[in-house]
């Protein structure tokens, strides 16, 4: 049912795409970043693809996904690839340690999304930069096997290579069913097993991406299941953690739900309460996402205290510190919506209603 509401949502979406050059897809920047061996700053970079199988599948992708919007949607040559990556990389200093963070709106590790030449020449020249510490991209699991990930290794030399794996939650029923992720834990762990592996002949770390209340999960629920989460992921060997509020993105079954006032994304205070359990619990790195914070289609809590807690979390994530202890009157808003959110559910509440 889910899979073919969102095939639905997914194919109106890519009606309504404006086409764009491989160039005006492109985009990166700079910021603080923790990495493995401590605070130091992270180039992003966006390249452009072809676009998520999964999302270009009769399945009709993630349902709260829509980075298929920002792909061309054809392919992409790799001697492109390689020209706006070089580009990129021509732009920016490197004189202090740097972690660089590829998207590709897919998976990296997938030559039929991303070109092996590309591929190649993309580790190899950060491999030989002396200042890039960490390499990070993303993969579905079924696309992590050992010659890939080997291959990956041998180029980068000795920079650390993270892959990153969107989990998402560990509850099996809401990956797959309320997501539509169309991967099993079993997936993940061969795919987190298959890194740990190659541990002893190669600096690769894996990292798990944790979404923070998927559509048709509760307030308390999606708090509870992000926290088992990020537990379950350590006890399977990941490396990282990395938790990703939900924003509603525009063209997803998500963001149908939201219009329809059927959805809410997380309060900020459920995003501190993950983050200083998981302190409590889990001893991996672990990093909140603050992208889309105080605005209506992401994290919010009031206009009093959204910037504040921002901030807060911002720091916590690169001092790995709990967030502190903060008053705002909204927060009683939450702890009741928290007491009856199993009655709720994902439902946004319109407290001007009842005022």
């Amino acid at each position: 049912m889910i899979s073919k509401l969102a095939s639905r949502t997914r194919k109106k979406a890519l009606k309504k795409i404006k086409p764009k050059s491989p160039d005006e897809l492109s985009a990166s920047w700079i910021q603080e970043d923790l990495l493995y061996s401590g605070k130091g700053r992270a180039l992003f970079m966006i390249l452009p693809t072809i676009g998520c199988s999964w999302a270009l599948s009769e399945t009709g992708g993630c349902t709260m996904c829509s980075y298929i919007s920002d792909s061309f949607l054809e392919p992409v040559e790799a001697s492109e690839i390689i020209e706006i990556f070089d580009n990129i990389i021509s732009s920016y200093e490197f004189e202090e340690k740097t972690a660089v963070k590829i998207f590709t709106s897919g998976s990296f590790l997938n030559p039929e999304e991303f070109p092996l030449e590309a591929m190649e020449h993309i580790i190899s020249r950060l491999g030989a930069m002396e200042n890039v510490e960490e390499i990070i991209f993303e993969s579905r699991p079924e696309y992590i096997n050992q010659e890939a990930v080997r291959r990956c290794c041998e180029l980068a030399g000795d920079k650390i290579v993270e892959i990153s794996i969107g989990l998402e939650t560990c509850n099996e029923k809401t990956r797959m069913i309320k997501i539509n992720k169309g991967f099993s834990n079993s997936d993940f762990e061969m795919a987190v097993n298959t890194i740990s592996d190659l541990k002893r002949d190669f600096n690769v770390r894996s990292k798990a991406y944790i979404l923070v209340k998927p559509i048709l999960v509760s307030e308390k629920r999606a708090v509870e299941e992000a926290v088992s989460t990020a537990i379950y992921a350590e006890k399977v060997g990941v490396d990282r953690l990395s938790f990703c509020p939900s924003t509603v993105h525009r063209g997803t079954l998500m963001e149908d739900l939201w219009r329809n006032g059927s959805y809410r994304p997380p309060w900020i205070w459920s995003l501190i309460e993950i983050i200083n359990r998981t302190r409590e619990k889990v001893s991996v790195p672990a990093i909140m996402d603050t992208s889309g914070f105080g605005t209506s289609r992401g994290p919010y809590n009031c206009k009093k205290c959204n910037r504040d807690l921002k901030k807060f979390i911002i720091r916590a994530n690169l001092d790995q510190t709990l967030v502190p202890p903060y008053e705002c009157e909204c927060r009683s808003r939450w702890l009741a919506e928290l007491k009856f959110s199993e009655t709720t559910a994902s439902t946004d509440i319109k407290y001007s209603e009842y005022s």
